[in-house]
């Protein structure tokens, strides 16, 4: 296991042959141990929507256009009445100084110094307040969000919500797909387990749930009772009454989870399945950012997370509907690699994959990606994400 042990920023070099995402996943699983690994590249079950995540966006056929003005193109978008240079942020990750010394506040160098935004975990091993410091220091910077898992205790949750509001976290991002852990046996054959001293620091004083009273011969609880106290729609609204933020739901998949969550005011939706991580055989979130799409005609900002690769991927998400896109496990990866020298390469690259893309498309901006760059739906592959959107139109 990579040493925790708190040290300050480290400056690693780069692999001279790093030139794609797909070359820091190589040196990190070279980098890692074998319980790390799983944690952070396994997913649920058989790992089908993990499989999914990429060959979906791997489905999608850009359809270039030629002979466009691109001339004053850029990379710049709006999302919650901020300008960003770029449409790529950081997902939450839990428990990063797994990957690295440095951990949080790598990726917070990192993501400020190439003006990408970024989501901490509920779950980071840094303190909220620590990475907080190192990214809002960057003039450049991109917006700072906050990852919610609301805890049992509501009281704590609303402690939780104060201290990121004091250490200026701009929104919320309530995960809502996770009542419970996913089957993810990788990590069980791996015998993954957080290594001495590696905690969920910003947890720290969380008393652990009350028992729920069950007669010896009464009906069994659905997961031994752990999913008793997960969060409704009610939750929802007693979060947005309890903070002066802006607050994004994450983890939405369904068209009509969509519209009720636009219904109730929130700010935004992060379309995601957990990274493949908790239901397997749920679908590819490109397949379901159509859909979401489709349902909402832009009465809600969407992003999107899962099996997010190339420049292409970014480019093939907007034309969907996103806003923007996260990055998660390829961020870990240069975290990985290199430290914050590599998560800034992994961004670096991807910005710049991102740019070629949109000058291959005749795309000059982010705004003009459109259903236009893709194969038309009467072309694609019965299971792409434009196919499925369309099939489904006559069921929301």
């Amino acid at each position: 296991m990579t040493n925790t042990s708190a040290s300050p920023l480290q400056r690693q070099p780069l692999p001279e042959d790093a030139v794609a995402l797909a070359d820091h996943e190589r040196y990190a699983r070279q980098r890692l141990d074998d319980p790390a690994w799983a944690y952070f590249s396994g997913g649920a079950a058989d790992e089908i929507t993990l499989r999914a995540n990429r060959s979906a966006w791997d489905g999608l056929t850009l359809q270039p256009r030629v002979l466009r003005s691109l001339a004053g193109g850029h990379t710049r978008t709006t999302l919650l009445g901020r300008t960003l240079a770029h449409p790529i942020l950081l997902a939450p990750v839990a428990y990063q100084r797994l990957a690295h010394p440095d951990g949080e506040r790598a990726s917070a160098y990192a993501a400020a110094a190439l003006g990408a935004g970024m989501v901490l975990s509920t779950q980071a091993s840094t303190p909220l307040e620590e990475v907080a410091q190192v990214f809002l220091d960057d003039p450049g910077r991109g917006p700072l969000w906050f990852q919610l898992y609301l805890q049992h205790d509501r009281e704590f949750t609303r402690a939780l919500v104060q201290r990121a509001e004091a250490a200026g976290y701009e929104a919320l991002v309530l995960t809502v797909d996770a009542p419970a852990s996913g089957a993810r046996d990788r990590e069980r054959r791996a015998g993954f387990r957080l290594p001495p001293g590696m905690t969920a620091v910003n947890l720290a004083g969380l008393a652990p749930p009350p028992p729920l009273p069950q007669a010896a011969d009464g009906p069994r609880l659905l997961c031994q009772g752990l999913v008793e106290h997960t969060p409704t729609w009610d939750d929802v609204q007693w979060l947005q009454s309890h903070t002066r933020l802006p607050v994004l739901l994450k983890g939405v998949l369904h068209p009509q989870d969509a519209l009720q969550a636009a219904a109730l005011g929130v700010a935004g939706l992060i379309v995601s399945n957990h990274g493949g991580r908790t239901l397997d055989t749920a679908p590819a979130s490109a397949h379901a950012l159509a859909r979401i799409a489709d349902a909402l005609q832009g009465a809600l900002p969407l992003l999107v997370d899962g099996g997010i690769r190339r420049g292409t991927d970014v480019l093939k998400a907007l034309a969907l509907g996103a806003s923007a896109v996260l990055l998660g496990r390829p961020a870990v990866y240069g975290l990985a690699t290199a430290g914050a020298t590599g998560v800034a390469h992994v961004l670096r690259l991807l910005i710049d994959e991102l740019e070629i893309a949109m000058a291959l498309t005749g795309c000059a901006t982010p705004a003009q990606a459109s259903r236009a760059l893709l194969e038309p739906a009467r072309a694609a592959s019965p299971h792409s994400p434009i196919h499925i959107a369309n099939a489904m139109d006559s069921h929301l």
